[in-house]
């Protein structure tokens, strides 16, 4: 087989912008959208969903890997880093701690230009807790470095990476590529979602690493699309991905051979970070909402009561899967069905409740955001 890089045109890329012109101007209007609800949000709530959102990418670019890491473990991590330098608790998952450190350093230097020791900072972090012998560094082996699955025998190889030797000019070349496109006041080559895509396709066609090339390259088209608004994003690419892995990774090996034409990874990798908007605007306007009806039913709730609705409100904009029954009530808060029944139809009084369609024991509930 040949690859991309064996292509004499390598590594310029071809591809129709055309195609994926609908979904460019949607995210467009998405992103204000998403920033104007952000700003909606109270102080505390804010900072809690942006925490959300970098757990959440740091947890699904981690198992897109295989790696699985405790939420409460980077969300720990990342609330000691945005405490004061004199808190004295720690976290003693140096995986968890090294995911959040990359997820707070890519949005904290968004606008400075990527360079070689920057990546080398960043797989540092990646490559936290692992025997590696070559962190922060290319990978030097003489072997090929190849993308491999199936039982071992009947292996099959979907990708091969340029030779070590070639490590130093080809990364060279990327750098110089990528922050030559960033965008500025003056010049904006490519919309922010087509530069991500081929930023990230062109840097996993490279695979620098011996290890973290998937997280490191997720990172990078974070940080493309995030200098295309000038501020931050408010989404986990990571999360959407990880819901069709293997729609990611086939479209990534059918993209690396060859040919260089990668229309057909513009449009699915734009559409990846489209989705992830959505998702994103899901989940801040769920906790607008959860916020209004706090405000709104402040001190009405009885013990039980506030539990059972903590435990609605846990599952997100998903909502509680079948509703809340009185049994389900009763599992939740330990309570008898006599006080189940009374205390659902106090929160049905109050309105902070409605009737799903169904009657007597299969009766259920949801929340009334109004």
């Amino acid at each position: 087989m040949k690859y991309n890089w064996q292509n004499p045109n390598w590594p310029h890329f071809v591809y129709n912008p055309l195609t994926a012109q609908d979904i460019l101007y949607r995210y467009a209007q998405e992103t204000s959208l998403l920033a104007g609800a952000i700003n909606q949000l109270p102080e505390g709530s804010a900072t809690d969903t942006l925490v959300d959102l970098m757990v959440l990418e740091a947890l699904k670019t981690s198992e897109i890997e295989g790696e699985l890491i405790l939420a409460e473990d980077i969300r720990s991590s990342i609330r000691l880093q945005l405490k004061p330098p004199h808190t004295k608790a720690s976290v003693t998952d140096s995986r968890a701690k090294g995911i959040a450190d990359l997820m707070l350093d890519v949005r904290h230097s968004f606008c400075e230009s990527l360079t070689k020791e920057k990546l080398f900072e960043w797989h540092t972090m990646v490559m936290a807790d692992s025997n590696d012998l070559q962190i922060g560094c290319w990978r030097k082996d003489l072997e090929p470095m190849q993308i491999i699955s199936g039982p071992i025998g009947r292996e099959k190889v979907h990708y091969e990476a340029p030779p070590s030797g070639r490590l130093d000019s080809e990364m060279d070349a990327f750098l110089d590529w990528f922050n030559r496109t960033q965008p500025t006041q003056i010049k904006k080559e490519l919309p922010g979602p087509i530069r991500a895509s081929v930023a990230h396709l062109y840097f996993e066609s490279i695979h620098p690493f011996t290890d973290g090339n998937g997280r490191i390259g997720r990172a990078i088209a974070e940080k493309a699309l995030s200098q295309d608004i000038g501020s931050p994003v408010l989404f986990s690419l990571s999360n959407t991905i990880q819901s069709s892995r293997k729609d990611y990774y086939l479209k990534l090996h059918d993209n690396s051979g060859y040919s260089l034409e990668i229309t057909d990874w513009i449009e699915f990798f734009v559409d990846v970070i489209y989705k992830s908007q959505l998702e994103s605007k899901d989940q801040i306007l769920f906790v607008l909402k959860k916020s209004h009806f706090w405000r709104k039913f402040e001190d009405s709730f009885n013990p039980r009561q506030e539990k059972a609705i903590q435990r609605i409100l846990k599952e997100g904009p998903s909502g509680f899967k079948g509703g809340l029954s009185a049994q389900k009530y009763m599992t939740i808060t330990g309570c008898s069905k006599a006080t189940a029944t009374r205390d659902l139809a106090g929160l049905l009084e109050m309105g902070c409740l409605y009737r799903l369609p169904g009657k007597g024991p299969n009766t259920r509930y949801d929340l009334e955001f109004g």
